[in-house]
């Protein structure tokens, strides 16, 4: 992983100090609270319903064990104990004290860390496959591509006051496992004509009040011009976005006005115009931060583990946590293990400070030192010998983080909702947990198979419902909550935003409605046919006729 230099920490350590005497400032009332709202969204801290929320950015979603012991600490010292992970990647912490939050901050440059940017009208945090640099499907390592852009953003003089928020995801594979087209701009490396790392750019994505899917704007920017053409997307939309409206200001709104064509040629207009040579990334600089992401010294090992093979069919239970949370390693011995965040009944993306200690020592002693983030909520340990799988296992379950459900229907993505966050309609933590226990038969959601469910507790679309293969957004009716449920949504390479699907729901509903779904998806697929691919064959008819029958005939 990246390792900061000496320039690096200056820059972060600096942060601190700065963002210490504005607190300062700010609670000695030399500051108004208009003036200190821009200085803490650029430090990552919000306001929440009822305490400060704290972002931790996590680059590409890449940590060690030091770093994982470090959050686990904030969580113990600072906050209620546990900390959340987002479809970001990002660590968040709901209670800190504000007085508090430039000594965190200080703790967590000590280990190359920091909150910068994880806020505000400026380019965010940049996010990647969590399986980077070991899918086997993957043709390009994205993680040093990553960091470039990375260090491009930080700091960025002409784009930190932009219009709205901006996100930028990358991915190295075909099979998209970033989301990658609910971004403002999405790069999926390919390669052009000649071979050469290229990237295809897509533009305009996001969801919210009004979702769109990004589109393709260029179908192969040479490597080392990309920095160059991402500054003429960024330049195109500061000029372009409007500020006179905040639910109006995001590119996607810009891309959808003008039509991506008439985009296009903006984005063209100053590329043409831009110094090129001060933005090329040149090669020397691409090996430099690739010599970063080199593959680890893994041992030569066979591709089929006799010790875990014979342990498996001992132990029923090992064997359904292999069948669910392990994924394919590009090296032969090895898997990725998903350590999933959604115990039953437990508060999606959550994790204690215990388990995030346990987390780390598992990261040092199986996996290479690595932890990765995951889009989903989870957390993944990239490089895990198939031979140490059962011991590992047998450690996860002891902390409570062997929940065998990775992508099933109870790995669900939710955000905090109205128990946290000030500007939620609804709840989405106890939904999420009606629908663990409604959905707990392992048996069962192994038969259902994969399946992502998505909960947001308001239009802003923090829980990405929008993209749910089944989707629950939480809505105000007279001061009551209510459910609207989107069926066919997806995130991946075949994104599409779900259908509504009819009238709201009480929360009471909503587990039985969509456990109704389910059963009749069961019923009517076909053989090897996901959910999903159920949805695209059908349409959305037959799972509003369950989810609607009962209700219809109680009525």
């Amino acid at each position: 992983m990246y390792v900061y230099d000496e320039y690096d920490q200056r820059i972060i350590e600096d942060r601190v100090k700065q963002f210490r005497d504005q607190t300062r400032r700010y609670l000695a009332g030399e500051l108004s609270e208009e003036e200190f709202r821009p200085l803490r969204l650029q430090n990552g801290l919000y306001i929440q319903r009822f305490a400060p929320m704290l972002r931790v950015a996590v680059p590409y979603g890449q940590l060690n064990a030091r770093q994982a012991r470090m959050l686990a600490k904030i969580a113990r010292d600072y906050d209620k104990g546990y900390a959340h992970i987002s479809t970001r990647q990002n660590v968040q912490y709901n209670w800190p004290a504000l007085e508090d939050i430039p000594d965190i901050l200080a703790e967590l440059a000590t280990v190359q860390m920091h909150a910068i940017q994880t806020s505000g009208n400026c380019l965010r945090n940049v996010t990647t496959d969590q399986f980077a640099g070991v899918a086997a499907d993957e043709l390009v390592d994205p993680r040093p591509w990553c960091e470039i852009v990375r260090q491009w953003t930080t700091f960025h003089p002409e784009f930190a006051y932009l219009p709205r928020k901006f996100k930028i995801a990358v991915i190295g594979s075909e099979h998209d496992r970033a989301a990658m087209r609910t971004h403002d701009v999405g790069l999926q490396i390919v390669r052009d004509a000649a071979g050469q790392t290229a990237f295809r750019v897509f533009v305009g994505g996001g969801q919210g009040r009004l979702p769109y899917l990004a589109q393709e704007i260029a179908s192969a920017v040479p490597g080392e011009q990309i920095l160059a053409y991402l500054t003429a997307i960024l330049r195109a939309y500061n000029l372009l976005g409007r500020r006179d409206n905040i639910h109006k200001a995001r590119i996607k709104i810009l891309v959808a006005s003008l039509g991506i064509d008439a985009f296009r040629e903006e984005v063209e207009r100053h590329f043409a115009a831009l110094a090129h040579e001060d933005l090329r990334v040149a090669e020397e600089e691409r090996a430099r931060i690739a010599a970063y992401f080199q593959p680890p010294v893994y041992e030569a090992l066979p591709v089929v583990s006799a010790r875990l093979e014979t342990a498996k069919r001992l132990n029923p239970e090992l064997a359904r946590f292999v069948r669910t949370n392990l994924r394919a390693h590009r090296q032969d011995g090895y898997a990725a293990v998903v350590i999933s965040l959604k115990p039953l009944d437990g508060v999606p993306g959550d994790i204690t400070a215990s388990q995030m200690d346990a987390v780390a020592e598992l990261a040092a002693r199986y996996s290479l030192d690595e932890v990765r983030a995951a889009y989903e909520q989870n957390l993944v340990l990239p490089h895990v010998k198939l031979d140490d799988v059962h011991a590992l296992w047998s450690a996860l379950r002891q902390a409570g983080l062997a929940t065998a459900n990775a992508d099933l229907a109870t790995d669900i993505i939710a955000c905090p909702g109205l128990d946290y966050c000030s500007l939620a309609n609804a709840r989405s933590i106890p939904v999420a947990q009606a629908l663990s226990r409604q959905l707990a038969d392992p048996d069962h959601q192994e038969a259902i198979g994969p399946v992502r469910i998505n909960i947001s507790g308001c239009i802003n679309a923090c829980g990405h419902h929008h993209v749910g293969h089944i989707g629950v957004l939480g809505v105000d009716r007279k001061g009551e909550e209510y459910y609207q449920i989107t069926v066919g949504g997806s995130p991946d390479e075949q994104a599409t935003l779900g259908e509504i699907v009819g009238r709201s729901l009480p929360a009471d509903e909503v587990a039985p409605a969509i456990g109704r779904v389910l059963g009749r998806y069961v019923q009517i697929r076909r053989e090897g046919e996901r959910f999903i691919d159920t949805v695209r064959r059908l349409g959305a008819d037959p799972f509003r006729a369950a989810i609607y029958e009962v209700t219809d005939a109680a009525a």
